[in-house]
């Protein structure tokens, strides 16, 4: 360990831009076992270990660093799961230049050791050799009903099917995964991943029902009588829009109508065929992953340009480092402190530009500076200005308390005001990180398990 002096932090290949732009397949490779070694070593093993502290879930990263350097992939792996409910999917998505690499103690001098790459080769190359996640089957007469089947529901399920506890996962869409699989592109993130996942959860034991949205296809009362406990995993899936004229005009939408419906192309189910962005001139309004995501989707589906407009200065976008990078990489235009005014329209009510304005910006305070609109021509605007709350009846209906943002109120034990039922995520949290919404489910489950299965639960 702790060759950093001699061996360089090394990214892992990235397959060409011309053939990437190409496709929504990921376009980074998998280390090989002697490049995932080689970046391992570099780990000082520090005695209270940042990485470790940083990750929301708490991940035993110097402990299977350390593995992966020894040529111990089996105990890498059962680390790896141990405290994560998904680490073939951390490890690809999570914002690690935020989080453990971001305070990775080389980071000063040296480089942070690459975790993710390392995190997604323990799950990958251990499914090669023919491990897979550990799950005692059913033993319990326990049933947990999950409302959502994102990161949080999941993850709840995962931890809950360790236990013993039969989960039923009920999905209003005809797809598990949730964010995951309509949310987040396939050049990030290949949906066989989410769905081999899914399928080892129902071999497990767990229950999937799609297409079944709890308040219309089954009422939150039949859950009530039938489960000995529920987990709300709804997610924050309303978007945040600007407020301003012409936002809803032809051609102007917000960033998950646009990324759910390429991804039903994908699949090659029903879509909206008028949300085409193919030889158009695309405007993406935010800085964050999500509009990461929208540019370089516009890119794969043939927009003749794309720019995405920020309304602060690039050291201030939420989003990863890695993925602006790959957005200038494949063709994205940026614009920075500039603020959107107007949608302008044509007299079809059709998208032709946006009128913007620059703005000054000193710390967190930002202004708008007078005088200085200027227009852009553009044929679709996509506004990625993230996520709220979605008003839900059957949770007032219920007791269950939500914030003035619309989000539900929880205990320290993720229970909601309503006794025996629980939630997580960005429906508690507001929009936030898969990794944070994750923990929320590990954190439910075992609350929910401790209630369970005690005693005199």
């Amino acid at each position: 360990m702790q060759s950093f002096i001699f061996t360089e932090r090394n990214e892992p290949k990235k397959r060409a831009i011309n053939e990437r732009i190409k496709d929504f397949s990921e376009i980074y490779e998998v280390f090989n076992p002697n490049e995932a070694s080689l970046q391992s070593e570099r780990c000082v093993q520090c005695g209270d270990p940042y990485c470790h502290n940083r990750c929301p879930l708490h991940n035993f990263i110097p402990h299977w660093l350390k593995a992966v350097a020894e040529g111990e992939l089996e105990l890498a792996f059962k680390l790896s799961n141990d405290s994560s409910p998904f680490p073939e999917v951390m490890g690809r998505i999570c914002p690690h230049d935020r989080l453990c690499e971001g305070h990775c103690t080389l980071n000063e001098g040296y480089g942070a050791v690459t975790i993710g790459p390392v995190e997604t080769f323990i799950s990958e190359e251990g499914f090669k050799k023919g491990l897979r996640p550990e799950f005692p089957g059913i033993t319990t007469n326990k049933k947990v009903a999950i409302i959502g089947s994102g990161p949080a529901g999941l993850s709840c399920a995962t931890f809950l099917l360790r236990a013993g506890i039969e989960p039923h996962v009920y999905e209003k869409e005809d797809r598990a995964g949730g964010l995951l699989t309509y949310g987040i592109p396939g050049f990030k993130l290949d949906k066989k991943v989410i769905q081999r996942r899914v399928d080892w959860m129902i071999e497990a034991g767990m229950k999937l029902y799609l297409n079944k949205e709890v308040g219309k296809d089954i009422t939150f009362d039949y859950l009530l009588e039938n489960y000995d406990a529920i987990f709300i995993g709804i997610g924050a899936k309303k978007s945040r829009m600007p407020k301003i004229p012409g936002e809803n005009a032809k051609g102007a939408m917000p960033a998950m109508k646009f990324l759910v419906n390429i991804q039903r192309k994908l699949f090659g189910d029903d879509y909206d065929t008028s949300i085409n962005v193919k030889d158009k001139k695309v405007v993406v309004i935010g800085g964050g992953d999500t509009a990461m995501d929208c540019v370089r989707t516009s890119i794969r589906e043939g927009a003749k340009k794309v720019i995405c407009a920020y309304r602060r200065d690039v050291k201030s976008m939420p989003g990863s480092r890695k993925e602006y990078k790959n957005a200038i990489e494949e063709g994205t235009e940026f614009m920075f402190n500039v603020a959107p005014k107007e949608v302008l329209v044509n007299d079809k009510g059709e998208v032709i530009g946006v009128q913007l304005i620059k703005t000054l910006q000193s710390g967190r305070k930002l202004e708008e500076i007078k005088g200085s609109e200027f227009r852009i021509d553009a044929d679709v605007v996509i506004f990625a200005l993230g996520f709220s709350n979605t008003p839900l009846e059957f949770l007032s209906k219920n007791g269950i308390e939500t914030d003035e943002w619309g989000a539900i109120k929880v205990d320290e034990n993720y229970e909601t005001t309503k006794p025996g039922v629980y939630a997580g995520g960005d429906c508690y949290r507001g929009a936030d990180l898969v990794v944070t919404a994750a923990y929320d489910g590990r954190e439910a489950a075992n609350s929910i398990i401790k209630k369970l299965l005690s005693k005199n639960g």
